[in-house]
């Protein structure tokens, strides 16, 4: 009972640390995700903090991972009853749902697409994003056969974040642009890849 105790204790002060690095987030830039500043933010000790975090850039990547969670989690429950009759409009309906996660969330945007994720995000996390969109698409129209569907997607949703990368990049803000290319981008990405023959 008293390891079980010690172990939620742990995770929720893990919690409490990842909270914090997305509240510097909210305010400040990547950078001033540190040790001692999420300590500061997690009313936790320093010592504390390193003992779950010997590195700050393992608190971002764990922040990654939690906001393509919360971004896969929004684009299913944003489902609507609209019906999308041919692809195109499917997969313009998938950017914008991405799209909408990214606008509304300063946090994902400062450590997911104006800066370098090192170390790389799994690709097991990305999946979870390019599952929803297939599912969404999916049901739909019906998608022809095509070669290796899951890794598609998931290329696919590579793209579309590198595109939003880009253009916050460039615009210092996500728009139209970025938003128009994604679509056009991904869109045609999938047609090579049905085109093709297995």
């Amino acid at each position: 009972m008293g390891v079980s105790a010690k172990q939620e204790r742990s995770k929720l002060r893990v919690a409490k640390i990842i909270e914090a690095a997305h509240q510097i987030l909210l305010t400040q830039n990547i950078d001033d995700i540190t040790i001692s500043n999420l300590a500061v933010h997690s009313d936790l000790k320093r010592t504390s903090t390193y003992k779950f975090f010997a590195n700050p850039d393992d608190v971002k990547l764990l922040l990654v991972q939690r906001y393509f969670k919360e971004c896969s989690e929004e684009f299913r429950q944003s489902d609507s009853n609209q019906e999308y009759e041919d692809l195109s409009k499917a997969l313009e309906e998938s950017v914008v749902r991405i799209f909408n996660f990214f606008t509304t969330n300063i946090g994902a945007q400062k450590i997911i697409l104006q800066n370098t994720v090192t170390p790389p995000v799994e690709s097991k996390i990305l999946h979870l994003l390019s599952k929803e969109v297939i599912s969404f698409i999916e049901k739909n129209i019906k998608l022809p056969s095509m070669f290796n569907k899951e890794g598609v997607f998931l290329v696919m949703v590579q793209i579309i974040i590198s595109i939003f990368s880009l253009n916050i990049k460039e615009n210092g803000e996500l728009n139209q642009i970025g938003k128009s290319e994604a679509q056009r981008a991904s869109y045609s990405y999938l047609l090579s890849c049905i085109a093709q023959k297995d």
